[in-house]
């Protein structure tokens, strides 16, 4: 794992798993692999053992990772699967309703956002 800056606005269980669904679906962690060890992430981050038992809990909850017995926490087959279709529902319900507002709000148009997410740097001169 990389370096993690924990935020204030969630507890530290959930930014670690996010930061462990972020690893997926970029690809960096594949199925097969290891998950580091609890006491590895609590030692290398300084925090409780329990907070990253946590949060491979819910990972493992969720059939994204699996234990095995005496070796670890291990992504199972088809997880970067399974969370990119929970992560775009999660996106559509909760983010993109707040998203949508603010372009309306802005009074941006569908053509003036897809000019600026295809032109070289952002649309900006």
């Amino acid at each position: 794992m990389t370096a993690i800056e924990w935020s204030d606005g969630a507890p530290i269980y959930r930014q670690l798993k996010e930061r462990v669904v972020a690893m997926l679906l970029d690809g960096i962690l594949k199925p097969g692999d290891a998950l580091p060890s609890v006491r590895q992430v609590a030692a290398e981050y300084q925090l409780n053992p329990i907070t990253v038992s946590r949060a491979y809990q819910e990972l493992a909850d969720e059939a994204i990772v699996e234990k095995r017995r005496g070796l670890g926490m291990y992504v199972t087959e088809g997880a970067s699967e399974k969370l990119l279709g929970s992560e775009r529902d999660r996106f559509l319900r909760e983010e993109w309703p707040l998203v949508l507002e603010r372009i309306q709000r802005l009074g941006l148009s569908l053509d003036r956002l897809l000019h600026n997410a295809t032109a070289p740097n952002g649309g900006q001169a």
